[in-house]
This record gives structure tokens, C-alpha cells and sequence, in this order.
């Protein structure tokens, strides 16, 4: 049975990752890509649907575990009176083949035990397991393989798994590297792990390095961003919102999804946590991914894309895996990629405005693909949409989905307004008809979207529901945060949807229906959202306490999930989450400068040029 949520440690290499469990099991894998099926599924399952275990072989050990500084390698310490042992593991940066684990003798000696059971496509093929005339171990399923090369004895189980057996005195050393390629070509070549070791140890230690902040709450912000990193695709710039699937919103419930694709509704956030931390490079080739994503037709424009910008993704359930905790559906794929919100159109151009107001420079095809999608939101953003929460139970006019249309016209202006009356593409755009659009949304959000009994906006039109949506209102610069409305819908939000301390999304039962049952924990990015608008209201020490609160769920390596239950004091949903960490970083930032990425995000263009010139310094 897979561990506690909490009891996982990441491992990355640009390309894809690994979770592995502080038992010392590899629990879930996918090779070679983030969205590629799992060769190790048993978070999901059980042993049965593979697993890769290396650990003291005798009951008793102390554990203890932590990354190096400022890396994604990841050192496990087992001790015992007889002595003790360190194991690394880590996967070498921009390859998308390898994972090595490194085991070093470090005080008297140490009986270990390695099982590897390798099962491909989800846990659902045990491969044909073979010797290579060097002794490597080889296992092939259909067009995959995977050899396991090490210096340990090995042999055979009566369970189709592999097992070696070996003491670790001081001094000793005992490598294991699983190697992943193509079951029609020739073995993946080998690899000297500590080489390895050391080039991706000092990838991580230099990117990290580049991190110069001052906050009260450095090293976990620091670890947010290394996070991050470790969930960008290489290749394409595309982050993923987790490295993996089905781990569930609520223990035992349905809510299940496959988050190893890429959001629009993530973009402006993660742009901004990347720009004001000084990670113009990577800020830069998640703006090219969005513009490359989306374009083409307007109206056929996603919520989310593949990590190379796909756009079939179709969600199926996997009935062979009984789920993390009996969480049935697994799912794969998305189905909510067809859906229709309004919202991420005001993502997009928000994303590019910001980009080039810091100075990043006008990309000519996010030019070009604005200039379609805003004259496809002139008629679109009447219409209902499913919203930011992918809602299964029918579309509606959604407070946020109207306020983030706003956004696009309103960043279309001000794009223009910033390019002045020198640029060419200025000449032929139809501001004065933009500002008409924007006003006429804005009114309109603020005459039905507004409940003056509630004292609040609302979740959609009509309705009496509150959405922690709104309390993006403000940041978006549609209203001031010391509006009365906005106050109120503060006031609102805390009053509705709190719970012991943490913001849920929304109400799961009674007058909201998102076509599913049972519930979900807190949306941590929502409590964070809820901080921010104490910062921005000027209660700064009831902000620092929520935020030492949500800093508490993480994990004592610094990782989170998307939510979190507050009555089981659990994390649940995928994890790591990529939004969870953006949302980690910008509040801290937030509450540490004087303008940080909410009130600059809701100021527009008002960002002054030391900000701008601190983030073409850093390129």
C-alpha cells in the first residue's frame, strides 16, 4: 500500500520525475516524459503494479532524509546500532532515461535489500525479464525497456520481481542505474553515476543560486521554485500542474484527475513568480509555450494543452488500478479539455502584457494570436462557460470568467497604450471599440454579479453561492482592494468558505453543483489568494499567520499538494502542485515588497523600471 501523500520526496530531470516514498520505495514513474504511462504505479494501486524498493533489509532503522542545499538531490540516511548508510537518489538533468540510486557505507555495517518490480503501461504489463551477455538486467514490454545495471548480486523472486541482497560496510559503495529506451533499439548505453551525481548536483546548486531574495520564509520559497523548475518540460517550456494522476480531492471519492498537462489558468501567475524571482529565461519559454499552445482558431482555443502543446487528450479510466486509498476512477487524460471558459482568454493577454511590460520584449506570434482570439471574445464573453473550476455540472455566467474577459480587453488597451503611437500594429486597432467591451463587461458584472444582501460578489449570475475565485477580483485591477465591494466579498468569503483556518474553493454541497459527489480538502492556492487580500488591506500580521499556517501542511522536504484536509490533517489532490507553489511564491513576495506580483499584476502597466530593469539584469 502506498504512504501518506506527505511521505514523498520528488526527483527530476526536465523531462520527467519520480516519487519516492520515505520507505526508500519508487512508487510512481512515467518514462520517457512527464505524460508518458508508469512503469512504477503502485501510488495508485498496489505492489503489484510496480514498485522499486531500496532499503534496510532488517525492521528498525531510523530514517531521516533531505535534499542537498539548494538541489533535487535527494539523501536518505538509515542508521541502525550496527551502523549506518546514506542512499541518493536522483535523476541527471535533461535526459529522461536514467534514474540512480547510490548507496554509501557510512558507519559500521548495514544488511540491505533492493526489489525492483518493473510493470509498464500503468501497472498493467509485467515485461519478459531477461540477462544481457554483460549480466545487465533487461525487461521488455511491447515498445518499452528498461536495463538495470549495478554492482549488487541479483536474482530472480517468485513474485516476478528482482531482488538483491548485500551488506554496505564503511567505505563501500553499491550503485543501481535503471536506464529507460525504445524495446526496438539497441540497450540505452551505460552511464558513470558519479559523474552524474556531481553534474546534476551543481545544475541544481547554480539554478538555485540565481535566487537572490530576502523574505522572512527564503528557504521554502527557494524549494517552491525548485519545484517548479523540476515541472518544467525542457524541451518545449511547458509546466506541468503535477507529475501525476488520480490522487484524490477527497480520500476514497471520485474526484480523481490527471494533472500532467499544462493550464492557461496557471499562466500569469507562474509568469509573475518566475519574472519577479529572476527566472527570466524560464518565464520566457513558458510565454513562448502559451503562444505557440494556442495558436490557431480562436474558437478552438483550450484550457489546457499537452506538455508540447497537444490537444487530444482524452480521458480514460484505468479499472485494473483500485486507486491511492480505494480513490476510484484513475483516470488518464482530460476531459475538461473541452470545455469552454472565458477565463483563459484574460490569462493570456494578461500573461503577455506582463511579459512586456517587464521588458521581456513583443513576441510577433503573440501578437498575431491576440489580435485573433480578442476579436473572437468581442461576441464570446456573453456567453456561459464551464468556469475556472472545470465545473461538470453545467455552464453559467461566472463572476470571474466575465471579470477575466475584462481583463483581456483591458490588457489589449494597455498593451497598445505601452507600444505607443511609434508601433505599426498600434495604428489599426480599434481601442475606443476595446473600451466600449470593457465597460459594458464591467457593468455589467458589477450590476448582476453583486449580491447587496451578501454584501458580496458572487459565484455566477443570480446566484447566492461565494467562489474563492473572487478574491482575485481585486488583483486583477477590475476593482480596488479597498472598495467596499471588494472588502465585502473578503468578509464574505472568510465567513463561508473558511475552514479551520484554510479556503475552500467553493461549497460542494447545497447551492453549488459542480456535477459530481462527495467533497474535496481546502484549495491551498485559494488561502493563499485569501493573504494576499490581507496584505493588500493592510493586515499584515493576520496575512504573515495564515501564511506560516499553509507553510505548516508542507511537507518537511518543502513540498505541497493542491489541497489539503483540514479534518483528516492530510494533504490531498496531485502532488507536488505546481500551482500551489506559484501561488506559495507570489504571496510571499506579496507580503515581503512593497509592490509584489498581486499589486503590480492589478496596477497593469505601472510597474516601475527598477522592477523592469532588475528582470533584464538577470537574463
Amino acid at each position: 500500500m502506498a504512504g501518506r501523500i506527505e511521505d514523498y520526496a520528488l526527483i527530476g530531470d526536465g523531462r520527467t520525475a519520480a516519487l519516492v516514498g520515505r520507505d526508500g520505495s519508487i512508487d510512481w514513474l512515467c518514462m520517457p516524459r512527464f505524460d508518458a504511462s508508469a512503469l512504477f504505479a503502485s501510488l495508485l494501486g498496489t505492489e503489484e503494479h510496480g514498485f522499486w524498493k531500496l532499503a534496510p533489509a532488517a525492521e528498525g532503522a531510523q530514517h531521516s532524509w533531505r535534499y542537498r542545499g539548494g538541489s533535487l538531490v535527494l539523501e536518505t540516511t538509515h542508521k541502525t546500532h550496527e551502523g549506518e548508510v546514506r542512499v541518493t537518489d536522483f535523476m541527471p538533468v535533461g535526459d529522461g532515461s536514467h534514474v540512480i540510486r547510490l548507496v554509501e557505507g557510512v558507519r559500521g555495517r548495514m544488511a540491505m535489500r533492493m526489489e525492483l518490480a518493473v510493470r509498464f503501461d500503468y501497472g498493467s504489463a509485467v515485461p519478459w525479464v531477461s540477462r544481457s551477455e554483460l549480466g545487465d538486467l533487461r525487461a521488455i514490454s511491447g515498445p518499452h525497456k528498461v536495463v538495470l545495471r549495478t554492482n549488487a548480486p541479483m536474482r530472480g523472486s517468485a513474485h516476478q520481481t528482482t531482488v538483491s541482497e548485500f551488506t554496505v560496510y564503511k567505505g563501500d559503495a553499491v550503485r543501481f542505474v535503471l536506464s529507460y529506451g525504445a524495446s526496438h533499439e539497441d540497450d540505452p548505453a551505460p552511464i558513470e553515476p558519479r559523474r552524474w551525481l556531481d553534474d546534476t548536483n551543481r545544475f541544481w546548486r547554480e539554478w538555485s543560486s540565481r535566487c537572490t531574495l530576502q523574505t522572512p520564509w527564503d528557504a521554502i520559497l527557494r524549494r517552491s521554485l525548485l519545484t517548479l523548475k523540476a515541472l518544467i518540460y525542457q524541451p518545449t517550456g511547458g509546466i506541468v500542474a503535477a507529475p501525476t494522476t488520480s490522487l484524490p480531492e477527497e480520500l476514497g471519492g471520485v474526484r480523481n484527475w490527471d494533472y500532467r498537462f499544462c493550464w492557461l489558468r496557471d499562466s500569469t501567475f507562474t509568469l509573475l513568480a518566475l519574472m519577479d524571482s529572476g527566472y527570466i529565461e524560464e518565464a520566457r519559454a513558458w510565454r513562448d509555450w502559451l503562444t505557440r499552445a494556442v495558436a490557431g482558431n480562436p474558437e478552438q482555443a483550450h484550457i489546457l494543452y499537452g506538455i508540447a502543446g497537444e490537444r487530444l487528450l482524452p480521458e480514460i479510466e484505468l479499472d485494473w488500478l483500485p486507486g491511492y486509498e480505494g480513490s476510484r476512477p484513475v483516470r488518464v487524460g482530460n476531459a475538461a479539455i473541452a470545455q469552454f471558459q472565458l477565463d483563459v482568454y484574460g490569462e493570456l493577454f494578461d500573461a503577455l502584457f506582463q511579459a512586456r511590460a517587464r521588458g521581456m520584449g513583443q513576441n510577433k506570434d503573440g501578437l498575431r494570436v491576440g489580435q485573433a482570439i480578442i476579436k473572437h471574445l468581442e461576441t464570446a464573453w456573453r456567453q456561459p462557460d464551464e468556469g475556472i473550476w472545470e465545473v461538470r455540472g453545467g455552464r453559467r455566467h461566472f463572476v470571474h470568467s466575465k471579470v477575466m474577459a475584462w481583463v483581456a480587453f483591458d490588457r489589449a488597451i494597455r498593451s497598445v497604450e505601452l507600444m505607443g503611437d511609434d508601433d505599426p500594429h498600434t495604428v489599426e486597432a480599434p481601442v475606443a471599440h476595446w473600451r466600449a467591451i470593457r465597460d459594458e463587461i464591467h457593468a455589467e458584472v458589477c450590476a448582476n454579479g453583486f449580491d447587496p444582501e451578501l454584501n458580496s460578489f458572487v459565484q455566477s449570475y443570480g446566484s447566492k453561492a461565494l467562489d474563492a475565485s473572487l478574491l482575485l477580483i481585486a488583483h486583477m485591477g477590475f476593482l480596488p482592494q479597498d472598495d467596499p465591494r471588494v472588502v465585502g466579498t473578503v468578509a464574505a468569503v472568510e465567513s463561508h468558505l473558511m475552514r479551520e483556518g484554510f479556503i475552500l474553493r467553493y461549497e460542494t454541497e447545497g447551492q453549488t453543483t459542480d456535477g459530481l459527489p462527495g467533497n474535496e480538502g481546502a484549495f491551498l492556492p485559494c488561502s493563499f489568494w485569501y493573504a494576499d487580500n490581507l496584505i493588500g488591506l493592510g493586515r499584515c500580521d493576520e496575512a504573515r499567520a495564515l501564511i506560516e499556517r499553509l507553510i505548516g501542511v508542507c511537507t518537511d522536504l518543502g513540498l505541497v499538494s493542491e489541497e489539503y484536509d483540514v479534518h483528516a490533517k492530510r494533504l490531498v489532490g496531485n502532488f507536488p502542485q505546481a500551482f500551489t507553489h506559484v501561488a506559495l511564491v507570489n504571496t510571499i513576495l506579496n507580503y515581503s515588497r512593497a509592490t509584489g506580483p498581486a499589486k503590480e499584476r492589478g496596477s497593469g502597466a505601472d510597474v516601475s523600471e527598477s522592477r523592469v530593469g532588475e528582470s533584464i539584469a538577470a537574463q
